[in-house]
């Protein structure tokens, strides 16, 4: 009789899960959202961050949230994302933020300040340093919501047809640059040219630029530097660990569920990982193959570095002093850097600058 009255109650609670599922999945509304990239399809690195988001989306709301995304151009032009998701043009983005400092340079440190953070210290100020916070405030004076979606890692100093041996050699010179660099520069005498990177190329090829930085040699080499420039310096001073960011207009966002917030949280967090790793792996190889194909390797002469650096303080204090929006963050930013560098010198620095120079691993004789 008992083993009746449970095999009973047992097919009620199956007969009522299977009803309740369907009931459950209509809660969750189909959702449909277009995203522009900044980046051309080729680089299936950088704007492949935005189809890993997609994809993973999707998986995690069982289909119903689906992101469908469109190269640079194909909707709107590679550094009109912000805006075309600030007027609701397109749902969202996927654009490095530095882009966008003709607006505000407070803008940058949702990416790249140069001379500032690593990868992995700008994941820390984003997440647990207090810059999510800060930034989160900014965007929303801009009706939008940024999240981050991918890191490149430390990049390279780009492509010069001749040799950079002195300041000097910096003066005239018509430079692709990204983000706030190109203000630093300015001041060195560089002239300094925002390009999509679709476009750099050609504007390479035919002299219109003097020299360009992009990515690392991954991208540049799928984006063809190496065939018209000859020397690759390094390292990307202004873009030591640059944040990807997915943009949303804030109304939009807002809007859907929570539990598709937390799918879109998780997806950019894991987009930020694979990134970054990618680059690491992709790098290496690509780098071997650049140097085979008669790519020269520079290295910045210090006392560019050195006046590069001096040029960026004056930016700063210079953008602080009349900015409040600037000032704020910076302030905040300025501090953190100066407690992570303290602590990545203790155990980090001194494991890189001794395996870095240490033998291959093998048996002494």
């Amino acid at each position: 009789m008992k083993r009746r009255a449970f095999l009973t109650s047992a097919g009620v609670g199956v007969a009522a899960s299977t009803l309740a599922a369907p009931a459950i999945a209509q809660t969750a509304p189909e959702i449909k959202w277009r995203c522009a990239s900044s980046f051309p399809k080729s680089l299936d690195t950088i704007y492949g961050g935005a189809e890993f988001v997609a994809k993973r989306v999707a998986e995690l709301t069982d289909g119903k949230f689906q992101i469908r995304v469109f190269a640079a151009g194909e909707i709107v032009p590679a550094l009109q994302v912000l805006d075309a998701v600030k007027d609701n043009t397109i749902e969202c983005g996927h654009t490095v933020s530095y882009y966008y400092v003709g607006k505000d340079p407070t803008f940058a440190f949702d990416a790249a300040m140069p001379f500032g953070l690593n990868a992995r210290q700008q994941n820390a100020w984003m997440t647990h340093g207090g810059g999510k916070e800060l930034m989160a405030e900014f965007f929303a004076g801009h009706n939008l919501v940024a999240i981050g979606a991918g890191n490149t890692g430390t990049q390279m100093g780009g492509w010069f047809r001749k040799e950079i041996k002195t300041v000097d050699d910096l003066k005239g010179l018509k430079f692709r640059i990204g983000g706030y660099a190109g203000t630093i520069m300015a001041k060195l005498g560089v002239v300094p040219q925002q390009i999509g990177g679709g476009d750099i190329y050609p504007a390479l090829e035919k002299g219109t630029i003097d020299g360009a930085e992009f990515v690392g040699p991954y991208d540049d080499e799928k984006l063809g530097f190496h065939k018209v420039a000859k020397y690759y310096y390094y390292p990307g001073w202004w873009e030591g660990g640059p944040q990807v960011s997915m943009l949303f207009g804030k109304e939009k966002y807002e809007s859907l569920p929570p539990a598709y917030k937390a799918a879109l949280q998780a997806a950019c967090a894991d987009a930020t990982l694979d990134m970054l790793g990618k680059y690491d792996v992709q790098n290496m190889t690509a780098l071997k193959r650049l140097v085979a194909a008669g790519t020269q390797l520079r290295p910045f002469p210090n006392e560019v570095m050195q006046a590069c650096y001096q040029a960026a303080i004056e930016v700063y204090e210079d953008e602080a002093a009349k900015n409040e929006k600037f000032r704020k963050v910076y302030e905040a930013w300025k501090k953190f850097r100066e407690e992570e560098y303290l602590w990545f010198r203790v155990a980090e620095y001194s494991f890189d600058r001794f395996i870095y120079a240490a033998p291959p691993l093998e048996r002494k004789k």
